[in-house]
């Protein structure tokens, strides 16, 4: 069958390609979605890393504020953070004049402010605990305690605390921005402890809540409402009667606009805040216009330099194929070898079929061999057999008794050529059929010398056989008869008178071993690995009826390993020839031939 070659090809390299690219393909894809995925979770990390930073400093500036009246002194503060966070941190009045900067030329870092610091409107991501009126609890203003103040407010503290206690209560002190103590802790503070001068403001405390309640009450228009000690959280805004929701919105409003106009002078000037960018190198990635183009561009490059290599590998994996696709499709009666240029498994395949044709070849060449061969075997009886019938025929010659007997004798070389070329043709096909038995060696070795005893006497040869005791084989009566009859029969032809042959039988742990020895002509060294082909004979010029008809050996060795064993040779030419038959052991017990 002839394939087509170029759509062959073709269809193998354009699968690796098409694999290769889709492989890539599927990296490429893979990579940067992963790329992407972790650029975006890092990007959103240090935004997050920034933007608790931006509130630090915030946080850090308000603090500042609402305890100082003016910005005096910040610039430590700002250098510290700026230190600390990276940032280039810059502070400016509201109309622009600069109060304290980490950058020493003093350049704000951009035109528009990143927050507004001022302890009077803040929010609670600034400033914890800035959930009312939007004001800095660090903002005390007037209530800060004096010392005296808090040391009396703490020996207050400490008592409350210990009479809680003694009631198998637990409690604990907490300190507000402005040192008042707070007793947290119980839910319910005991009538015998609730003595209500802890609560109790102070002369200092007093006189803030009053000037507070003036302006609470300047705002609101009435006089029936007034505020209690900043910073308690447990209180409201506004203690008194509510009248409606429009009364409580409005005394809410009043109450912060009255903090705020209070703690005014306290604390420092609204600023405005200026955050530059970060000093450190951190990566940033965004899924920009110029990035995207960047990323097809890289992915593209990636993808060309695949199918590019892809190609050239391809290439280089075809062509030898291309070679040996090429030699299969060339007539068999050519032999085309491959050249093997590669070590890897193309370079395996095309040394096999340099094999496989090398073989082929050898095959061929036995096959015509064998063919002229048998011819030759079958030519030469029938031509003497057709010779003495035409003189007989024509009366040149009578058909006496001798006559007769030697046209007999070519038929029956004619018939042993038959049946041996009948015996190996069984055995190619493996359609040989064997009936084995146990057998005695001894007793199959003296039915051989027997049979072939009055040849032997005849031609002045000593046939002897030995055995040692209790050697048995499983093995075809007729078959293993006839193998060592061959080997014997060869032997015979090849020993010369006063010579001898000698049988022997023996056995290891796995093996029977038979053995036929002669003292003939031997073999030479060159001719002992051909003497078990067909038709193979040492002496060309020997004639077909001296030496056989060539096939006896290598029906031994089918025979042979029909059985399951090997057949070998050694020769000291002009000394000995050694036939040895290595036969398996039988598993089977000892049983009697019926």
């Amino acid at each position: 069958m002839v394939l087509p070659e170029v759509p062959l090809h073709r269809s193998l390299l354009f699968r690796l390609l098409l694999t290769s690219v889709v492989i890539a393909v599927c990296s490429v894809a893979a990579t940067a979605w992963l790329a992407v995925q972790t650029t975006t979770r890092a990007v959103t990390e240090a935004r997050g890393h920034v933007l608790s930073e931006d509130t630090d400093i915030l946080r850090r500036l308000s603090g500042f504020a609402a305890t100082h009246p003016r910005w005096d002194g910040v610039q430590g503060i700002v250098t510290e953070l700026s230190r600390t966070t990276g940032r280039r941190i810059s502070l400016t009045t509201t109309s622009g004049v600069l109060i304290a900067d980490s950058d020493s030329q003093g350049v704000r870092p951009s035109t528009q402010a990143s927050a507004i610091v001022d302890p009077l409107h803040v929010d609670t991501y600034t400033s914890p605990g800035a959930q009312f009126g939007g004001i800095d609890p660090r903002a005390v203003g007037p209530y800060l305690l004096s010392d005296a103040d808090r040391a009396h407010l703490r020996g207050l503290a400490d008592k409350r605390l210990a009479c809680l206690r003694s009631q198998g209560l637990d409690g604990d002190m907490e300190e507000t921005p402005s040192g008042r103590l707070i007793v947290t802790g119980a839910e319910e503070i005991p009538w015998d402890c609730a003595d209500g001068k802890l609560n109790t403001p102070t002369h200092s405390e007093q006189t803030a809540l009053d000037e507070l309640n003036g302006l609470f009450q300047s705002c609101l228009g009435r006089h029936d409402a007034f505020l209690s000690l900043p910073g308690s959280e447990r209180d409201s805004y506004v203690q008194g009667k509510r009248i409606d929701d429009k009364y409580d919105e409005k005394a809410r409003n009043c109450a912060d606009e009255a903090r705020r106009r209070q703690l005014g002078p306290y604390v420092a000037p609204v600023a405005e805040l200026y955050l530059g960018d970060v000093s450190r190198s951190d990566p940033r990635f965004d899924l920009s216009t110029a990035n995207k183009i960047k990323v097809i561009g890289v992915t593209g490059l990636i993808l060309a330099l695949t199918i590019a290599i892809t190609s050239v590998v391809a290439v280089r994996l075809v062509r030898p194929l291309r070679v040996l696709a090429a030699a299969a499709q060339r007539p068999a009666d050519q032999h085309i070898r491959v050249p093997v240029t590669t070590r890897d498994e193309t370079g395996y395949l095309a040394a096999a079929f340099n094999e496989f044709t090398a073989r082929r070849e050898r095959l061929e060449e036995q096959r015509k061999a064998m063919v002229s061969d048998i011819a030759h075997e079958l030519r030469t009886p029938l031509t003497n057999i057709r010779g003495w019938l035409e003189v007989t025929r024509d009366g040149i010659v009578e058909p006496d008794p001798e006559l007769i007997a030697g046209l007999h004798e070519e038929a029956l070389l004619l018939q042993r050529v038959v049946d041996d070329l009948q015996d190996l043709a069984a055995a190619d096909a493996g359609t040989l059929k064997l009936h084995r038995e146990l057998l005695s060696a001894g007793e199959l070795l003296s039915h051989v010398a027997a049979a072939h005893g009055a040849q032997a006497e005849a031609s002045g040869i000593a046939l002897l056989h030995q055995v040692a005791d209790g050697v048995q084989m499983e093995a075809d009566p007729v078959r293993i008869r006839q193998i060592v009859g061959n080997l014997v029969s060869n032997a015979l032809r090849h020993t010369s008178a006063g010579g001898t042959i000698t049988l022997t039988a023996g056995q290891t742990d796995d093996h029977v071993l038979l053995t036929v020895r002669d003292t003939g002509s031997g073999i030479a060294p060159e001719d002992l690995p051909h003497i078990f082909d067909r038709f193979w004979r040492a002496e060309k010029s020997r004639s077909r009826r001296t030496g056989g008809s060539g096939l006896g050996l290598a029906i031994v060795r089918h025979l042979v390993t029909a059985h399951g064993g090997t057949v070998t040779a050694t020769s000291d030419p002009g000394v000995e020839t050694v036939f040895t038959l290595h036969l398996p052991k039988p598993r089977r017990a000892e049983r009697h031939r019926a």
